[in-house]
């Protein structure tokens, strides 16, 4: 009987992907760099370690939405002490801070388990099409 291959951590080879978020819509862009964030494009994919590539995000301003979201959509936080609820409009948001829409929604395609906050350290969104990362793209 043949063994079943478990990758190990040190054979894991980390690529770079840039995605440009200009004319995507926000829920198809999240599911897509959720899977090369979590490495389950590859064939040594196991669910136990983090076999990931990091993502580059540029234009996250440009990102668009179906429906009625952009009007309707909030974003809802609590700090956990009396009166610290907090609810930020869709429409502010993509204004003041367009990086974080990109983000939430990738955090909560992730699975939430001991490795998502390492998958998300490895997520990259910035406004506009500077970024820094360029000398790691071959």
């Amino acid at each position: 009987m043949s063994k079943t291959y478990q990758p190990k951590q040190k054979e894991v080879k980390r690529a770079w992907h840039l995605i440009d978020a200009k004319g995507q819509v926000l829920g198809r862009l999240a599911s897509k760099v959720a899977i090369l964030l979590m490495g389950k494009q590859k064939s040594n994919f196991s669910t136990h370690m983090d076999s990931g590539d990091n993502v580059v995000v540029i234009n996250a301003e440009k990102i668009i939405t179906t429906g009625k979201k952009a009007e309707q959509k909030v974003y809802r936080s609590h700090s956990g002490y009396p009166g610290g609820f907090k609810e930020v409009s869709f429409e502010k948001m993509s204004k003041e801070h367009p990086n974080r829409i990109i983000e939430f929604a990738i955090s909560g395609m992730l699975p939430d388990n001991r490795l998502k906050s390492d998958r998300m350290t490895r997520l990259h969104v910035t406004k506009g099409e500077k970024h820094k990362y360029d000398n790691n793209f071959i």
